[in-house]
C-alpha cells in the first residue's frame, strides 16, 4: 500500500504535490519522492523517511515545472532500500516517470520476459520498476514521433494483458502529459479532479479524494477498473478510455476498514459513513448475541477505530471514552518489520489514561487484528490500569490469510487467527471475550454506500484470490514475508542506505 499523486498545473506544481503527499502520508511512511517536468527537463528528489524529512527548501526550489508526480512508499516486502524510493524513471521512449500503488503477482515472470524478450534491465527488487518497463515497452511499439492518447491507451491495454495483480498508477511523460490507470479489478483506489484558476483548469490524479479536496480540486470521479486517463501537459483536455477486455469492480475491502482516511471517498463510498455502519452492525450483533452484557465503557484504540467505536457505544447506550493517548511521531506498528521492534513501539505509541479503566468492564475496539502482538500489549495495558474485565472487538472479520495485492500482511503462519477460533484468539491476546465483525455485515456496511459494489477483494478473510495464484507462489511469499526474512532484509537495507548516502 502506497500513496500516489500527479498534477498538471499552470503554475509550479512542487508545493501542490508536497502538500498532497502530506495528506497521503498515512499510506506510506517509509519513503517519499517527487519528480517534476518543465517540458524539457526532469527534476527529481526522493529518499527514505516522511515527506517532511525528505524535502527541504533547497529541494523544493529545484523541483521546477508545472507538471509532476509524487509518491509515498510503504514497502510490501519489508525492504527499506533508498534505491527503491519512487517515482522511478526510464529514458526510452519519451522519458517516463512512474508512481505505483499495489503489487504485481507475476513480477518474477515479467522480469525474465523483460530481459529475454524486450532486452530491458531491471535495477531494483521493486515490482514498480518492472511495471514501468512493461508500460515503456508497450508504448515503444507504437513508434510515433509524438505520443498520442491512442498510443497511451494501446500501451495500457498491453500492460493489462501482461501484468497480473493490483496496480493504481500515475505516470508522467516528460514533454507530453500525465497518465493514470487502474488494474482491471480496481483493487487499489485512484481518482481525479479539477480546479479553476485564472490561467485555466488544473488537474490532479490521486489515491484518495482527500488529497484533491485539501488542495482545492473538486473530485470528478474515480477512475474505473481497467480505465486509463490522459491529461496533456497544457491541461487543454482530459481523455479517458477503457483499456481492459473484461473489467470487474473488485476493490480491496481493507481500504475501508483501515487504510483510507475517514474523510476520503473511494469508489463513491464515504469511508467515515462505512465505518459508522460497521460499528452499528457490531453493536446490533452484541445486543442480539449478548443481551445481558456488562460493558461499562467503550474505548477505541486510536486512530482508525474511533468512528466504529463511537457508533458501538451510541447504539449500546454506554459511555464512550478516550482511554489512550497516542504519540503521533511513532509509525504504524504493523508496518514495522520484526516482532521485537513492533512490541517495543506499542508502548512508545500508546499510553493509557488509568482513570478511564479503573474498576470498569471495558470494551476495546480496533479496526482489525493481524499478528495480535499489538492487541495483546494493549489488553495488558488495560488490565494494568485497573480494568475489571477487558473485552476486545474487531471491526473486521478474522484475518487468516496473507494479502498479495500491496498490503504487507505477514505469512499465514504469523497471523494470529490463521488456525484459531474466535475464542482462541481472545485467549491468546488475554481478553475476557473476543468479538469479530461478520463478513456479511462488513460487506453490507460498505455496499450500502454504493449498491453497484457487489464484489470485494477480501482474500485475507476467505483465502480466495481473484488472480488465482497457486501453492508455489505462497511458499515463496512466506519466505519473503516472515519476520525472520524481514530481520535479514532490515540489516541488508541498512547497508544499502549507508552506501547510498
Amino acid at each position: 500500500m502506497c500513496g500516489v499523486v500527479g498534477a498538471v498545473n499552470h503554475e509550479p506544481v512542487n508545493q501542490t504535490l508536497y502538500d498532497a503527499l502530506t495528506v497521503l502520508q498515512h499510506r506510506g511512511q517509509d519513503a517519499a519522492g517527487i519528480v517534476t517536468s518543465d517540458g524539457k527537463n526532469l527534476y527529481l528528489r526522493r529518499g527514505n523517511g516522511l515527506v517532511r524529512d525528505v524535502f527541504y527548501s533547497k529541494h523544493m526550489k529545484r523541483l521546477r515545472g508545472a507538471m509532476g508526480v509524487g509518491h509515498v512508499r510503504y514497502p510490501t516486502a519489508g525492504s527499506s532500500s533508498a534505491s527503491e524510493a519512487q517515482p522511478f524513471y526510464v529514458n526510452s521512449p519519451y522519458g517516463i516517470s512512474l508512481a505505483h500503488n499495489g503489487n504485481l503477482t507475476n513480477a518474477a515472470e515479467l522480469k525474465k520476459d523483460l530481459y529475454s524478450q524486450d532486452r530491458r534491465h531491471i535495477n531494483t527488487n521493486s515490482d514498480s520498476e518492472i511495471l514501468l518497463n512493461v508500460f515503456a515497452q508497450e508504448l515503444s511499439k507504437q513508434e510515433s514521433y509524438k505520443v498520442t492518447g491512442e498510443d497511451i491507451f494501446d500501451a495500457v491495454a498491453g500492460v493489462h494483458r501482461r501484468c497480473r495483480g493490483a496496480y493504481a498508477v500515475v505516470l508522467m511523460i516528460t514533454r507530453d502529459g500525465l497518465v493514470g490507470f487502474r488494474d482491471p479489478h480496481g483493487i487499489r483506489p485512484l481518482c481525479y479532479g479539477a480546479r479553476e484558476t485564472e490561467k485555466g483548469v488544473e488537474y490532479m490524479i490521486a489515491s484518495e479524494s482527500v488529497a484533491l479536496v485539501t488542495q482545492g480540486y473538486e473530485l470528478i470521479r474515480d477512475i474505473e477498473p481497467g480505465e486509463a486517463i490522459y491529461i496533456p501537459s497544457d491541461g487543454s483536455k482530459v481523455i479517458t478510455q477503457q483499456c481492459a477486455e473484461n473489467p470487474r469492480y473488485v476493490p480491496c475491502i481493507f481500504e475501508y476498514v483501515y487504510f483510507a482516511r475517514p474523510d476520503t471517498r473511494i469508489d463513491d463510498v464515504f469511508v467515515h459513513k462505512a465505518r459508522m455502519r460497521m460499528g452499528h452492525k457490531m453493536a446490533e450483533r452484541i445486543q442480539k448475541e449478548w443481551p445481558d452484557h456488562d460493558i461499562d465503557v467503550v474505548i477505541a484504540i486510536p486512530d482508525t477505530s474511533r468512528t466504529s467505536a463511537a457508533e458501538i457505544a451510541a447504539t449500546l447506550e454506554v459511555k464512550y471514552r478516550e482511554g489512550f493517548i497516542k504519540n503521533r511521531y511513532i509509525g504504524r506498528t504493523f508496518i514495522m518489520p520484526g516482532q521485537k521492534q513492533r512490541k517495543k513501539s506499542v508502548r512508545q505509541k500508546l499510553n493509557p489514561i488509568d482513570l478511564e479503566f479503573e474498576g470498569k468492564n471495558v470494551l476495546l475496539v480496533d479496526d482489525s487484528i493481524v499478528r495480535g502482538t499489538t492487541s495483546k500489549e494493549i489488553v495488558q495495558m488495560a488490565r494494568s490500569s485497573g480494568a475489571k474485565k477487558v473485552y476486545f472487538a474487531s471491526a473486521s472479520p478474522p484475518i487468516r490469510y496473507p494479502n498479495i495485492y500491496g498490503i504487507d500482511m505477514p505469512a499465514a503462519s504469523e497471523l494470529i487467527a490463521h488456525d484459531k477460533t474466535d475464542k482462541e484468539v481472545g485467549d491468546a491476546i488475554g481478553a475476557d471475550k473476543m468479538i469479530y465483525q461478520t463478513l456479511n455485515d462488513l460487506i453490507e456496511s460498505i455496499s450500502e454506500g454504493n449498491p453497484d459494489l457487489t464484489e470485494f477483494e477480501m482474500a485475507v478473510f476467505t483465502g480466495k484470490y481473484i488472480t488465482g495464484e497457486g501453492p508455489e507462489y505462497f511458499k515463496q511469499l512466506e519466505k519473503e514475508r516472515s519476520d525472520l526474512a524481514k530481520n535479514k532484509e532490515g540489516k541488508k537495507s541498512a547497508i544499502d542506505l549507508a552506501n547510498t548516502v
